[in-house]
């Protein structure tokens, strides 16, 4: 199961793709794997594409990092002791042990589990793998991950004084609310009031030469400078209800108070009540005729009304459809449209008895599928992290106002993990964010 939870995360989530990030990773977990008590397990290490602020541990010996983590640690040590926790989870079979306590069959996603692995992001899970993902561990079980992170990272020489850092910057993120298509640590990581305070004694009671051990902090800065930040914007993003792809060049408008989210494979976007869906997806098939035939030659799922027209003055073929799934009959509209060499699916669905009051909706967003013309939203680049070597001593307040960011001050200590007042030394290597959308471009009407 942790194999195929491997696989799905890859799939529907996305590694991050910077080859020197990854392999940094790679080679820090083996080193801290090499220490643990299951040495031999076939540890894998992979930073995975999203903006939260996490890690998980899946059974067998997968470990991911996500990008949203490492833009908040400020060194290596840090990173070794989030590695060291979650091989901690491994090396103590804790997700085998919370297999063995409840039944993870696969729940389904409720309406469109047959059409859209994607909707599982916005409602529940696509596969049994992922459950693996949002399994909370007790308390007993992350207190003792806590106690085998930290004994490992201290082994593989790291100063482990950091691991109270590290539950201080945990804490201040939860209270932010970072976006990101994963859960943050907290969601998955059940955080005891007296956590920072178990590290404190354990720290109390350990005899270490900790002139000896390594915090690596400006190697580690050196590692994420240039990092993405938040969500990648060339990937896609959202003002309000419209939807911008810059590098695929089209923009489309969702229903208003929808809850939206841009996943790997599919924009997807599900209704207040929870009773309909919209998703938007590339599609394999060479031209909207074989992505039509395609959807009507799937068991369970009858197509009719099947007509050849125009989107935009791009060409598509629509239909209606019926799907038998496990979860009751679906009934929708389909659109297959073809634009930039690419084949695009356009589904809506619902209910068959709510498909009437639906179908307005529907047709209004496939109608609203154009080129994306704005210059702003066509030349967006996402926020990066920028680290720069301060030339003089200056307040953190200074640094902000003298070097901005795209984010808020605020929000800059925190990544810094100092106090917005706090003084810094000359020489010392700070982190800031630039680019992005900072405003994002003005809703343009369709053409």
């Amino acid at each position: 199961m942790g194999q195929q939870a491997a696989k799905e995360v890859t799939a529907q989530i996305g590694l991050y793709d910077d080859p020197k990030v990854q392999t940094y990773l790679a080679e820090l977990g083996k080193r801290l794997a090499a220490v643990s008590d299951r040495p031999n397990v076939p540890f894998q290490f992979h930073v995975v594409d999203d903006a939260s602020v996490n890690a998980f541990a899946l059974p067998g010996g997968p470990v991911f990092v996500t990008r949203g983590i490492l833009a908040y640690l400020t060194s290596e040590a840090e990173l070794a002791t989030v590695v060291g926790h979650e091989i901690g989870h491994i090396a103590a079979r804790h997700s085998v042990n919370q297999l063995s306590q409840q039944e993870l069959a696969q729940a389904g996603l409720g309406i469109g589990s047959i059409l859209s692995p994607a909707v599982g992001q916005l409602g529940q899970l696509a596969g049994a793998g992922l459950n693996l993902l949002f399994l909370k561990f007790s308390r007993e079980d992350e207190n003792q991950a806590d106690q085998l992170g930290f004994r490992y990272a201290l082994k593989a020489g790291y100063d482990v004084r950091v691991m109270k850092d590290l539950f201080v910057m945990l804490d201040r993120v939860s209270q932010t609310g970072q976006a990101g298509k994963l859960p943050e640590w907290l969601a998955t990581h059940p955080n005891p009031a007296n956590r920072l305070k178990s590290a404190e004694e354990r720290l109390a009671t350990t005899q270490a030469d900790y002139s000896h051990l390594e915090v690596k902090r400006d190697p580690y800065l050196n590692i994420i400078n240039g990092l993405v930040f938040g969500e990648n914007s060339r990937q896609g993003f959202f003002k309000g209800n419209r939807f911008f792809h810059p590098d695929l060049k089209f923009q489309i408008d969702f229903p208003q108070g929808w809850k939206t989210q841009n996943q790997p494979q599919a924009v997807v976007g599900i209704s207040p009540n929870q009773d309909a869906i919209f998703e938007l997806a590339p599609s394999s098939a060479a031209s909207p005729e074989a992505a039509a035939r395609r959807l009507s030659s799937q068991q369970g799922i009858q197509t009719w009304d099947v007509r050849s027209g125009n989107v935009n003055h791009f060409p598509a073929i629509s239909s209606y459809f019926q799907a038998q799934t496990d979860q009751g009959t679906l009934a929708g509209t389909a659109c297959f449209i073809s634009y930039g060499g690419k084949t695009y699916a356009l589904l809506g669905y619902t209910t068959p008895a709510k498909l009437s009051a639906y179908q307005p909706t529907f047709q209004q967003v496939i109608a609203s599928f154009n080129t994306l013309t704005d210059p702003e939203a066509l030349n967006v680049q996402p926020a990066r992290i920028h680290v720069m070597k301060l030339p003089r001593a200056m307040t953190l307040m200074e640094f902000n106002a003298q070097y901005p960011s795209s984010i808020s001050a605020d929000q800059v200590a925190l990544i810094n993990g100092l106090d917005k007042n706090a003084s810094i030394a000359a020489g010392q290597q700070v982190k800031r964010v630039v680019g992005g959308v900072k405003s994002q471009p003005a809703v343009s009407s369709a053409r």
